[in-house]
């Protein structure tokens, strides 16, 4: 019934709360370099695949929502945010561990999920490293998504080279290129402010105040708990809100069109089909897309290819995360694309194999 509907979008969402609370910390701890938010290079640097991976293959449908976000925040380089997206089932893994058809036996389930395992594994490591090492030979840089930095400049007011001060050597008075004196004066006057400015960041990373003692500092710090709880709590309420939208949207959709009729279209679609159909159901960013697919393998109504690459393609939430900003749009479009390409070939190179087998 649709009470049903509401309360499983409800469940999937709040399943989701303490991992966006928790990542909103951590994101938290990692802008103002903090001790704890050191370790945050693991998820940048060279093994960023490797760590994406491992933690993508955990059946929490959290994971991928997490590394959606920290990648939107750069805290997670593209090879790492794929690599977890790759290595993650959703529901599926555990579809397939309990699964209760009865022409479903346990060595087919044990074979099933090691092959599963072990490609998500093997695909997600690969794919995070040539993408990685392709943007870190192409932009020098690791793969960020783009973000401005603010230095506190004006907008609109670039940057102009001083002019250069010549040194007379007898003891005379500097005099610059243009040999005006009351543009040396307002250049030295300029240096000076900007040694003012430093010294003030450079306390700000200590966290006090650049203020003499009988001046009051104006500059406002927020409090810790705003900080480090007040703010990662709304974030994560604005997100929540969100995926419940979606989930219910998706939830009456599969209502709607009712989860015999997909089955029954998947087990009808043929077998050099599959890996083509497969991957779009994947792509659903609904938690029902993995358990769909897991019951019809379960059921023999799609082969080992097609399941692979449904579950290759199938992120989870983490799509939504990416369609938030409309700044990140045509990103998140050639990402979805990529994951789908990537799940029908995985699916037709797994049917192939079984066919040589």
């Amino acid at each position: 019934m649709w009470y049903d509907v509401l309360l499983d979008a409800l469940l999937d969402t709040l399943k989701l709360v303490p991992f966006l609370f928790l990542m909103y910390i951590l994101i938290e701890l990692m802008e103002h370099n903090t001790r704890v938010g050191k370790p945050s290079r693991l998820l940048t640097g060279r093994a960023a695949p490797l760590v994406g991976t491992a933690t993508g293959l955990v059946p929490m449908c959290g994971f991928s929502v997490m590394a959606a976000k920290l990648y939107e925040h750069r805290h997670l380089t593209l090879g790492a945010l794929l690599a977890v997206f790759i290595a993650t089932s959703d529901e599926g893994l555990l579809v397939l561990l309990l699964s209760s058809e009865t022409g479903f036996l346990w060595t087919e389930r044990l074979y099933s999920i090691l092959g599963l395992l072990g490609a998500k594994l093997a695909l997600g490591v690969a794919i995070g490293y040539l993408v990685d090492a392709f943007y870190r030979r192409t932009h020098s840089t690791a793969p960020l998504p783009e973000h401005v930095h603010d230095h506190g400049e004006h907008p609109g007011v670039e940057h102009q080279t001083l002019p250069h001060v010549h040194d007379r050597g007898d003891g005379g008075e500097a005099h610059t290129a243009n040999h005006d004196p009351a543009h040396a004066a307002h250049m030295a006057e300029h240096a000076h402010a900007e040694g003012e400015h430093a010294e003030d960041e450079a306390a700000h990373e200590h966290g006090e105040c650049a203020c003499d003692e009988l001046t009051v500092c104006e500059h406002k710090h927020p409090s810790t708990l705003k900080m480090y709880l007040v703010s990662p709590l709304l974030h994560t309420l604005q997100v929540a809100a969100f995926v419940l939208l979606v989930n219910l949207a998706f939830g009456f959709l599969f209502f709607g069109v009712g989860e015999a009729r997909v089955v029954g279209f998947l087990q009808g679609a043929g077998y050099w089909y599959q890996p083509l159909i497969c991957p779009l159901i994947g792509l659903i960013p609904n938690c029902a897309s993995s358990v769909v697919l897991a019951e019809t393998f379960a059921l023999h109504g799609i082969g080992f290819g097609g399941l692979l690459g449904g579950l290759v393609s199938n992120a989870g939430l983490g799509y939504l995360v990416l369609f938030r900003k409309r700044s990140g749009l045509k990103a998140a479009l050639a990402i979805i694309f990529a994951m789908y390409a990537l799940g029908a070939a995985v699916g037709y190179a797994a049917n192939a194999l079984a066919l040589l087998i």
